[in-house]
């Protein structure tokens, strides 16, 4: 009898025992941060669960966000419970931080800290903004001032005036003298046509053959001598046709030439080129006529104005970046070809556009942030879409109103601060509790 009481009352223990232990199962499966505490408070947080309200996963992630007490000189001196700073023996203050607000949690520093940050705080304000383009180019020849000399019949150079490139020439001054048999046979039917001939053909005749002077580019003061000399010449001057730069000298003394020969090239400095690379991105602000200036670092002080001349047509594949063509008188020739120059492209103003300082921005690769003052002490990161940057101002397309007020430095300090309480907020509660207690037995936070 005894022992059938024995036995019955060890089966009703188990009975207990297995219930008992089901329920700490579900209350540790409910309440993340109860697994690492002892087991008499899991017992007594199950029998009152019934009537207390358990937290959520955001409010336990709330309440294990950051350290409790900091220094306010010393920020990076933390602690869970009141004390003194080590460094200064100041009193710790209690840190506080508000549940988020928006896309990114609210940062509430106080004065000291924030001087120790070296806060600066401005505003956004409405204003203009001009488009300008600054960026290098290179100075180069204007083609359109270009002159390649070839001979208009083959022969031999059997005077060459010039020496050397580089030499300054006038237009219609003699280059070389040519002996082409193409030219002196052209002289002597010009010479037969002037010949007394029946009425009405000598004229059409004088002037058949005086046309095919010109086509054999004999300038018209020397035809002029040969129909009043009644002499054809053997040699015939090539000249210059514009005032130049003589840039190539390819001809030489007793040197037989062709029509395909390009003996002289000369170059009109007294305008140039200059040819800069405009990015992709500021394509949409240029058009021909817009002003523009440079500056070469041979002529310090001294500044050329200009126009846009012509957009080229297609982009660099490799660069991504728009050729893009100014024209500068040059009339004293101190713009040389193949200098480097510092040019700006005036756009015009932008009028009425939202702006604020350009060091007030957090750009990533991902995002451009701008950290907002929501109230004294207390900020706010607050994602922004960023227009046209000029002289150190950014506009502001959205993110941002006029008059509030912004964190022009220490902003990214609060960014990052903001940052990592947000990430924190997006842990869940089991997963907090569960770091937290491997890295301090017994369930004691030693610190946040």
């Amino acid at each position: 009898m005894f022992i059938s009481d024995r036995t019955k009352g060890l089966a009703c223990l188990r009975r207990r025992w297995i219930r008992f232990s089901a329920l700490l199962l579900a209350v540790g499966l409910l309440t993340g941060c109860g697994a690492a505490e002892p087991p008499s408070s899991i017992s007594v947080e199950a029998e009152d669960s019934a009537d207390v309200p358990r937290e959520s996963a955001m409010e336990h992630a709330l309440k294990h966000l950051d350290p409790k007490y900091v220094c306010p000189m010393h920020p990076q001196i933390v602690r869970d419970e009141p004390g003194s700073c080590p460094i200064c023996g100041m009193d710790l203050v209690k840190k506080t931080m508000d549940p988020m607000v928006g896309k990114y949690p609210e940062v509430v520093l106080r004065p000291a800290v924030m001087q120790n940050l070296g806060v600066r705080i401005g505003t956004v304000e409405r204003g203009t903004l001009w488009k300008y383009i600054r960026t290098v180019g290179r100075v180069e020849f204007d083609e359109t001032r270009l002159a390649h000399i070839h001979p208009r019949a083959e022969g031999w150079i059997e005077d060459l005036k010039l020496r050397a490139e580089g030499e300054r020439v006038t237009k219609g001054q003699d280059l070389a003298e040519i002996y082409a048999p193409a030219m002196l046979s052209a002289q002597v039917d010009f010479l037969q046509a002037l010949e007394p001939q029946p009425s009405g053909v000598s004229q059409v005749k004088a002037d058949k053959a005086r046309n095919l002077l010109r086509v054999l580019d004999i300038p018209e003061d020397v035809i002029r001598d040969i129909q009043q000399e009644r002499e054809p010449r053997n040699r015939l001057p090539i000249r210059a046709p514009i005032d130049g730069i003589v840039t190539g000298l390819m001809a030489r003394q007793g040197m037989y030439v062709t029509p395909e020969t390009e003996m002289f090239t000369i170059a009109d400095l007294s305008r140039v080129w200059v040819i800069v690379d405009v990015f992709e991105a500021q394509i949409d602000w240029l058009a021909r006529g817009l002003p523009a200036e440079i500056r070469v670092p041979a002529r310090p002080g001294k500044v050329w104005e200009g126009r846009v001349d012509y957009l080229y047509p297609e982009l660099d594949p490799k660069t991504r970046t728009l050729r893009v063509r100014l024209v500068f008188d040059n009339s004293d020739l101190a713009l040389k070809p193949n200098m480097f120059a510092d040019v700006i492209i005036y756009g015009g103003p932008k009028h009425d556009v939202l702006k604020i300082p350009a060091e007030a921005m957090i750009v990533t690769g991902e995002r451009a942030t701008v950290v907002r003052v929501v109230e004294e002490g207390r900020f706010q990161p607050v994602d922004v879409v960023a227009g046209m940057e000029r002289a150190g101002e950014v506009e502001i397309l959205s993110g941002l109103a006029e008059g509030d007020r912004i964190v022009l430095s220490g902003q990214f300090l609060i960014d990052s601060e903001s940052s990592l309480q947000a990430s924190f907020m997006r842990f869940p509660a089991g997963d907090a509790a569960g770091t937290e207690s491997s890295e301090t037995p017994g369930g004691a936070h030693a610190t946040h």
